[in-house]
């Protein structure tokens, strides 16, 4: 939350909520829920009373948010009055001195229970150094599991909250907007709320990379009046087409975000003008009967392939088959009589509410007394309490097995007998193997896919055939844990070595206890911390471990040090006297913390020569100066220079945004970094001289790296350069894309 001191204008403030709200209710009226305006009328007076007198940074009143949040809660996902009420009432226990207890006596136990999900929680799951954002995850996950509406109402929060985040810090926007791309986006997506989730990517993309932004919004600008040609022109048989078959139906056309656009564009290292699925077109019809919505999809399907030619293996059937989400529709790509490929999404209202809405929608559908308890949904809600069962000690891991179990596309794979299993992309032959059942991935050897043998560690894809080979004098092993992907299987490995290791330590105890009755000697904790001291470990517990696994065995040198015989040898370093027995760096720490205390973290640090020299550089994506980065303070006093569009950047501003630093780059042409740059062309002689001589002598800068390799007339070459700043790599691309055969220049890193 961000709040201001109030700011008096009262008539105005006044007049502005009660519009806001009777839109609210005029919204309300107009669905098919249950009129029940009279519990949201006293909810919004509750919380117009209990946030009095606070406003945002934005300047409005606070109470304009939860309206604004009930509004969405409303007419973008379709939840009713409780819902509503829920929304209008979710800062009241967090910012004020109401109680859940209170809460629930003006408004019952359901309204109570939604808002102590939805209310951010201040202890530690993960301990002192975890993100709060985490454990506010975490609750959610907890409460959601009982109620879906809780994580409903927080992503209608958190779309409101992007909305109005340009009132916030440059560092705070980075922290919001990386928490929402990297776990509300996807949980949007993963719940059905698509319209939801394009507008989060969006807005993030929008803070974290503005320029980036605005290019891509001013080309789809410039290109608008030409796809409009393409779409008139494309959709003008299909519509004659569909006219004589009497259906009702409307055509739409669909443009990629900026946000998949630039995506694409990263992923693919290609240009805006490369793309050429931005525009598809979706046709949404009222099926005749609703026993006949999939015959008709398939009809006009049909009808498309008689006036266009359709890519084969590009028919995307998920009306049969349809994603975890509950998506449902029909994709077909077709060739324009202009020879463009154009995507075509045929899909009924029911289905395009479904992708709309998504949860909801599905409620709104269901038939009377129709059980969902063998859904999509109910599967998925199974995982997350799977997932919440299974410590997770540690916050990153905790959000990357969310990502990965939570919000992943999935994979059909098949049982030998022809069964089908959903398992997530990127499962393995081990995870399927605990996905089936415990004891047969503790026993597993190794796995048939597709009748041929495969590892472990094998990645599934989707169709694949599955066996699993095992063995009764297998077991599992530490190093599964790497092998595993899902949060069942690496719950299951973890909870078989911990049973292992306490059958281990109990032989350990009993080893140990032998030997000292054999050296007559008493076994208490002096004599057990003189042995971790001798053999250099930490814990008892590890003690018992090390002589349970016979990593460690007992001697006569144990004894004579229990009993002060002996003195425990010296370290080796002792006998080199030019390696030092304290650490050297004291006083760079001491210049390091002196660094780190002056930062101010609200502002906007400035890398130039100077400040540069106490920064690190990331290894995992080689920010040079112009990139769009950020600064992460880290638990070692570090101050470490990441892309913002880096894949660690992204987790720690999801996971701890209270150490990122907004950082701006003013550097004077003085130092130098690596860049990589990778090129593709036509395999023709003399290219790599021509290469080298726009880098050398064109350009007057070093090659540090060099890989090229061709393959049947096609050249691809990295090459790491020393160059100044960003200018410098769009100067290279631009000059190499110059010499004859050059397809492609782009840096990758």
């Amino acid at each position: 939350m961000s709040v201001m001191p109030a700011v008096s204008d009262p008539a105005r403030d006044e007049q502005m909520i009660n519009e806001a709200f009777r839109h609210l209710l005029d919204t309300y009226l107009a669905s098919n829920h249950r009129k029940k305006t009279e519990v949201i009328t006293k909810a919004f007076n509750f919380a117009k009373k209990a946030h009095s007198g606070v406003r945002r940074l934005s300047g409005e009143p606070y109470i304009m948010h939860p309206i604004a949040v009930a509004q969405i809660v409303c007419e973008e996902i379709g939840l009713g009055s409780t819902s509503i009420c829920a929304a209008l009432l979710h800062d009241v226990e967090e910012d004020t001195d109401y109680t859940n207890e209170d809460i629930a006596n003006l408004f019952g136990p359901k309204v109570a229970n939604i808002v102590e999900g939805l209310t951010k929680i201040s202890g530690g799951i993960f301990g002192e150094r975890a993100s709060l954002q985490a454990e506010t995850f975490k609750k959610l996950l907890l409460t959601m599991s009982d109620d879906i509406r809780v994580i409903l109402i927080k992503i209608a929060d958190r779309l409101h909250n992007m909305r109005t985040l340009s009132s916030m810090l440059p560092r705070k926007q980075y922290k919001v907007a990386g928490e929402t791309l990297y776990i509300y986006a996807p949980l949007a997506d993963r719940l059905g709320l698509n319209k939801i989730k394009m507008e989060l990517e969006d807005l993030s993309f929008h803070y974290e990379h503005p320029q980036e932004y605005e290019d891509i919004k001013s080309k789809l600008a410039k290109t608008q009046a030409e796809r409009e040609e393409i779409f008139n022109e494309f959709t003008a048989p299909i519509r004659r087409e569909l006219d004589k078959s009497g259906l009702k139906y409307h055509i739409l056309a669909r443009i990629k975000t900026p946000y998949s656009i630039w995506q694409k564009m990263q992923n693919k290292h290609i240009t805006f003008e490369e793309i050429y699925d931005i525009l598809a077109i979706r046709i949404i019809f009222e099926p005749s009967a609703p026993e006949k919505e999939v015959s008709e999809c398939f009809n006009i399907y049909v009808a498309l392939c008689s006036i266009y030619k359709p890519q084969p293996d590009r028919l995307r059937d998920w009306i049969s088959h349809p994603k975890a989400n509950g998506y449902q529709a029909l994709h077909v790509t077709l060739m324009s009589n202009r020879g463009e490929w154009i995507e075509v999404q045929i899909r009924s209202k029911r289905m395009d509410d479904i992708d709309e809405q998504g949860v909801a929608a599905h409620w709104k559908y269901k038939s009377p007394g129709e059980d969902y308890n063998d859904d999509e949904l109910s599967k998925w809600l199974h995982t997350i309490k799977e997932i919440l069962d299974d410590p997770q000690p540690d916050t990153l891991d905790f959000l990357d097995t969310i990502k990965l179990n939570l919000f992943a596309n999935e994979i059909l794979i098949f049982t030998p007998k022809g069964e089908i299993k959903t398992m997530p992309a990127g499962a393995t032959a081990l995870d399927f193997a605990f996905s089936i059942h415990s004891f047969l991935g503790s026993h597993c050897i190794g796995a048939k896919v597709n009748h041929k043998l495969v590892p472990l560690s094998h990645k599934l894809q989707s169709g694949d055939q599955v066996e699993i080979l095992t063995s009764r004098s297998q077991h599992v092993q530490p190093e599964w844990i790497q092998y595993a992907n899902t949060a069942k299987a690496k719950g299951k490995i973890r909870a078989l070595l911990r049973r292992d290791e306490r059958e281990k330590r109990a032989l350990g105890e009993e080893t140990l206890r032998k030997f000292l009755q054999e050296k007559d000697m008493e076994i208490n904790s002096a004599v057990i911390d003189k042995l971790c001291r001798f053999h250099e470990i930490p814990t008892r517990d590890g003690l018992y471990l090390a002589l349970g696994e016979k990593s460690i065995v007992l001697s006569d040198a144990d004894a004579d040090f229990i009993q002060g015989r002996q003195r425990k040898a010296s370290s080796w370093r002792k006998f080199i006297p030019f390696i030092s027995s304290k650490p050297k760096t004291a006083e760079n720490s001491d210049i390091k913390k002196i660094f780190i205390e002056g930062i101010d973290r609200k502002k906007t640090f400035i890398l130039n020569e100077d400040s540069i020299k106490h920064c690190k550089i990331a290894e995992c994506c080689h920010p040079i100066p112009g990139d769009d980065s950020l600064g992460y303070i880290d638990p070692s006093n570090e101050f470490v220079i990441h892309r913002r569009d880096c894949p660690v950047a992204e987790k720690l501003k999801s996971n701890y945004g209270n150490r990122v630093v907004a950082v701006d780059w003013q550097m004077h042409h003085i130092t130098l970094s690596p860049a990589t740059i990778y090129v593709k062309g036509i395999d023709v002689q003399g290219i790599l001289m021509a290469i080298s001589e726009v880098i050398y002598k064109q350009l007057n800068l070093d090659i540090k790296k060099l890989t090229v390799t061709t393959d049947a007339g096609i050249f691809e070459s990295e090459i790491t350069i020393n160059l100044h700043d960003t200018a410098d790599v769009k100067q290279i691309c631009s000059s190499l894309l110059g010499i004859k055969g050059i397809v492609k220049a782009v840096r990758i890193n």
